[in-house]
């Protein structure tokens, strides 16, 4: 019985994580970086496409964000970090 418990509980778990997921266009939007940023110009800070072409490191945008050094600092997870680096490194 508590085999059965667990596995529900599991599932649960997994079920919500998956239903909180967001894309990373997503994030972009809610987190406002939409504010300075626009995928194909320049506003206050580079468009998401010249931020791809220089074929930036991943992990180092995500630390900048994360961090505040070189940009202001986001209040997100690393999961919502990932999801709209990943977002910003796709618009080539």
């Amino acid at each position: 019985m508590k085999i059965v418990q667990f596995v529900v509980a599991v599932t649960a778990a997994v079920a919500a994580g998956v239903a909180l997921a967001q894309s990373g266009a997503e994030v972009v939007k809610a987190k406002g970086c939409l504010g300075c940023h626009a995928v194909d110009q320049k506003k206050v800070g580079p468009s998401f496409k010249d931020i791809a072409a220089k074929k930036g490191n991943a992990g180092a945008i995500a630390a900048k964000l994360k961090d505040g050094k070189g940009h202001p600092k986001v209040a997100a997870s690393d999961a919502e970090i990932k999801a709209a680096v990943d977002f910003v490194l796709s618009q080539k």
